[in-house]
């Protein structure tokens, strides 16, 4: 089969790889119907994160037919179109049955390898993402095997087409937790760092649940006049702004600061008067982060919420700010399970239209230029969606 596969920084090639085959009774294989690429793949093409190895297949956005079963398999059957969280969960471990499906304890063969402490247990594997993740080959493929087929894949129902759905798997979700880690509720003021597909989709979803006052921090112009247009979100340019954060307390009601930020950046922001940080040793070296801003941005009480990537440890990270500010911050990979039920409702009764985003339509052969394309921020490119 075709399958983008990682050779190396800044290089990806569409190259014939052995199929998927049913390795575990609860396994299906999928034939992919569509594939997306999300801001955090850059992270792997860029070569910036930790554990990813020439030959890995990237993807975790996806969905498509089931076209094998294992005899295990009881919620889904071969047919069945379906979409598939990129968190892998178990469905039954400790945190499965908290709901806290990204900290699953048994998908993750690297056990104890994420931050790189034998002590500390791995987070949940994903889907073509870092051996941190467990090194699971991923759907920008024309094929993928899943596993705990049982807990995952997500039937669609009819009358729903591809681009409406294709975000479950990861951006919408993961917008949509960001909005409630950050305590947004009807009539919140909210800045979000990061006009990129999750910033997006976190803006989307922050009107469904009420926000008043949405800022949107980047500096792609046409990605804030994209969300100004289609959000109702007032932008601020940080290449055209002194002090972001200073800014968006000018705009706040009482100058105080917002009531929550969310970061949807991570740690290769590129600041105002900043650089591109570096990673040594699991170690982030920036002295001016996204989140510094969005802690100085916030008001006193507010909350914080991160999803953005962040990999190891930041220097100079501003722990007096964060206790000072009496902060509440919370982050982590998304627990996208939990959430689809909510959101396929408000997909089918028109409260999100998450397609919106979609820029680029691609074939699986022009991956490698979709790649290209997505980092440069080419072409007014927010979102490329791929089909075999």
């Amino acid at each position: 089969m075709k399958a983008l596969v990682y050779q190396g920084s800044n290089d990806v090639r569409v190259e014939n790889v052995p199929e998927p085959t049913l390795q575990q009774d609860d396994d299906i294989v999928l034939r992919v119907t569509s594939t997306a690429i999300c801001g955090s793949d850059l992270h792997l093409y860029r070569g910036s994160m930790p554990a990813t190895e020439p030959g890995d297949i990237f993807g975790h956005e996806f969905m498509g037919i089931v076209e094998e079963a294992g005899p295990a398999v009881t919620s889904v059957k071969k047919g069945d179109r379906v979409v598939v969280p990129f968190v892998i969960a178990c469905g039954s471990c400790f945190f499965c049955q908290h709901s806290l499906y990204a900290a699953c304890e048994t998908t993750n063969p690297n056990e104890g390898a994420a931050l790189n402490k034998k002590s500390i247990p791995a987070p949940a594997a994903l889907f073509g993402f870092s051996h941190m993740y467990g090194g699971i080959p991923g759907g920008q493929a024309e094929y993928v095997r899943v596993p705990n087929a049982n807990a995952g894949p997500y039937a669609i129902p009819n009358g729903l087409d591809d681009e409406q759905v294709l975000f479950m798997s990861d951006i919408l979700p993961t917008g949509y937790q960001a909005v409630l880690n950050a305590g947004v509720t009807r009539g919140s003021s909210l800045a979000i760092f990061g006009a990129g597909p999750v910033g997006l989709m976190s803006a989307a979803c922050a009107r469904m649940e009420g926000a008043e006052q949405i800022i949107m921090v980047d500096n792609q112009q046409y990605r804030l006049d994209f969300a100004q247009k289609t959000y109702g979100v007032e932008t601020l340019n940080f290449d055209q702004v002194e002090d972001v954060a200073e800014a968006i307390i000018q705009m706040s009601e009482g100058r105080r600061g917002v009531d929550a930020v969310i970061d949807a950046v991570g740690y290769e922001a590129k600041g105002h008067g900043g650089k591109m940080p570096a990673m040594n040793n699991f170690e982030v070296e920036s002295s001016d982060i996204a989140l510094h801003q969005c802690m100085a941005a916030v008001r006193r009480g507010g909350s914080i919420s991160i999803p953005g990537v962040y990999a190891g440890a930041v220097n100079g990270f501003l722990i007096g700010d964060f206790f000072d500010k009496g902060l509440t911050m919370k982050g982590g990979q998304t627990h996208v399970h939990d959430y689809l039920p909510t959101l396929m409702e408000a997909i089918d009764q028109g409260r999100l239209q998450p397609e919106a985003i979609i820029s680029h339509r691609m074939k699986l052969d022009q991956a490698a230029e979709a790649y290209r394309l997505f980092d440069a921020k080419e072409d007014d490119c927010r979102k490329i969606v791929l089909t075999p």
